[in-house]
C-alpha cells in the first residue's frame, strides 16, 4: 500500500511539474534539436536555400521557435575551400520591436527558459546549458548572454548558444543562436565584410 501511494505521489508531482514547464517548454525543446544536430553541421534541420554572397550561403531552418518570424542556417567559408575551413551556425530572430520594455521582458523569459536546461544529445549524453544573466540596457547596442554545455566534452565542447538584444536605428531585435566558438572569429570576419546583419 506504501508503494501504491509513493508510486501515486511521484506520478502526480511529476505531472504537474512538467504541465508547469519546469522541465520543459517549446523554446528548450527546439533548441535541443538544434544543439542536437550540431556535430552535423545541421544539415537535418536545414531547409531551402535563400540566399547566397561571396562565402556565405544562407538556409531556411525547418526548426522554427515559436513566435519567431525567421530562423536559418548559415555556412560561412574563409575562401580555402575545404570542409575545415567551413563554419555553421543555426540563428533565430526572436522578437523585432520598437518597445525597449517588450524587448528587456522577452530577452528575460527566453533567458529564463533555456538557463540550466538539461540537453540530451544523440548518443544518451546530458548537458546542462549555463550562462551568466546580463540585464538590457536602453543606452547599449548590445547585451549578450553566452551559454556553454557543461560538462563540455567531445562534439559538444566548441557549441556556444547566444542570446542577443541589438540596437540600432530600426529598433531592437532578440536573436538566439547556437554555432562554433572555435570558428567564430573566421565566422565573424566573413560576415561583417560580406553581409548585413539580421
Amino acid at each position: 500500500m506504501r508503494n501504491t501511494i509513493l508510486t501515486t505521489a511521484t506520478l502526480l508531482l511529476s505531472g504537474a511539474l512538467t504541465a508547469q514547464g519546469v522541465f520543459s517548454n517549446k523554446t528548450q525543446s527546439v533548441l535541443e534539436k538544434v544543439i542536437q544536430d550540431y556535430p552535423n553541421h545541421f544539415y537535418n534541420i536545414k531547409g531551402e536555400q535563400i540566399n547566397q554572397a561571396h562565402h556565405t550561403v544562407e538556409y531556411r531552418s525547418i526548426l522554427q521557435l515559436p513566435g519567431s518570424p525567421s530562423c536559418m542556417v548559415v555556412k560561412t567559408a574563409d575562401g580555402g575551400g575545404t570542409a575545415a575551413n567551413e563554419a555553421y551556425s543555426w540563428t533565430c530572430m526572436v522578437l523585432e520591436s520598437d518597445s525597449f520594455d517588450k524587448v528587456r521582458e522577452r530577452f528575460h523569459d527566453i533567458y529564463g527558459q533555456i538557463s540550466n536546461s538539461i540537453i540530451s544529445s544523440g548518443k544518451q549524453k546530458t548537458f546542462i546549458l549555463t550562462g551568466q544573466y546580463e540585464e538590457p540596457d536602453a543606452d547599449r547596442k548590445l547585451t549578450r548572454v553566452i551559454f556553454s554545455l557543461l560538462p563540455g566534452v567531445g562534439d559538444m565542447k566548441s557549441v556556444r548558444v547566444e542570446l542577443l538584444l541589438r540596437h540600432d536605428d530600426k529598433g531592437y531585435k532578440i536573436l538566439l543562436s547556437v554555432n562554433d566558438h572555435n570558428a567564430q572569429e573566421m565566422q565573424g570576419a566573413v560576415t561583417a565584410s560580406n553581409q548585413a546583419p539580421l
